[in-house]
């Protein structure tokens, strides 16, 4: 399991442009939750639904990742065993930056799936019904690849797998409104790192080792040269 845990949120992406849900002003403000992202919304709102994250979907295709994506993929290059990517978010853009094994918590944006037999597809920016209206194997309806709110998030197992083993927290551009990442902290975790725009009053950053208020951009050099020292340290004491 990784030493390191990177975290993310909106907040990571909120600088290539990418409309955030809770923040003032971001999606949440325009569409009604229960209406689109609500267990059940596809029986009883679908067609609204999938307009929606059609809509979503398209609008990624000419987003780019920024520095921060960037210099936690080259981290994750250097360090792949070392270092685990965990994002609330379900855009693309540390694939983009050339991320592999990203923990996405809720879905990915790019991806429908199968509402019976579980078929995943990655469709890359297209419309669902123009991609695929049904399954192609089982001819069953298909759907976004998204956690609705109320519905269970598999993902979140393999979250704490990682958690059972991490030594250093580093969270980017979180509320903590859906999850509260000071519950992670424990004494295994010798540095732990906030890094948000703004404090939280969901979030008690004085809990954390660093705590840096400033955008994602402008705090991960110094969060990058922070994990490289933690690294460096781990190498030498098993020496």
């Amino acid at each position: 399991m990784s030493k390191v845990i990177i975290f993310s949120g909106a907040g990571v992406s909120a600088e290539s442009g990418i409309s955030t849900f809770r923040d003032n002003g971001g999606l949440w403000d325009k569409y009604r939750v229960e209406e689109i992202c609500t267990e059940g919304c596809l029986e009883t709102n679908r067609d609204a639904t999938i307009d929606f994250y059609d809509a979503r979907r398209k609008d990624l295709k000419d987003k780019v990742p920024n520095y921060a994506h960037i210099l936690i993929a080259k981290l994750k290059e250097k360090y792949p065993k070392e270092i685990a990517i965990i994002t609330q978010n379900v855009d693309d853009m540390f694939e983009k930056a050339g991320c592999k094994e990203i923990i996405h918590l809720h879905g990915f944006m790019r991806e429908i799936r199968c509402e019976k037999c579980g078929l995943i597809e990655d469709i890359g920016y297209e419309a669902q019904d123009k991609a695929h209206k049904n399954c192609p194997t089982c001819k069953a309806t298909m759907r976004p690849n998204i956690v609705f709110f109320n519905e269970s998030a598999p993902k979140y197992e393999e979250m704490y797998d990682e958690l059972d083993d991490c030594k250093m927290l580093v969270v980017i551009g979180t509320s903590g409104a859906v999850i509260n990442t000071d519950s992670f902290l424990s004494s295994k975790i010798k540095v732990s790192i906030l890094n948000n725009l703004e404090p939280s009053k969901e979030i008690n950053h004085k809990n954390y080792t660093n705590v840096l208020f400033k955008p994602a951009t402008q705090a991960i050099s110094e969060i990058a040269i922070e994990i490289e020292k933690f690294l460096a340290k781990k190498h030498r004491s098993k020496k």
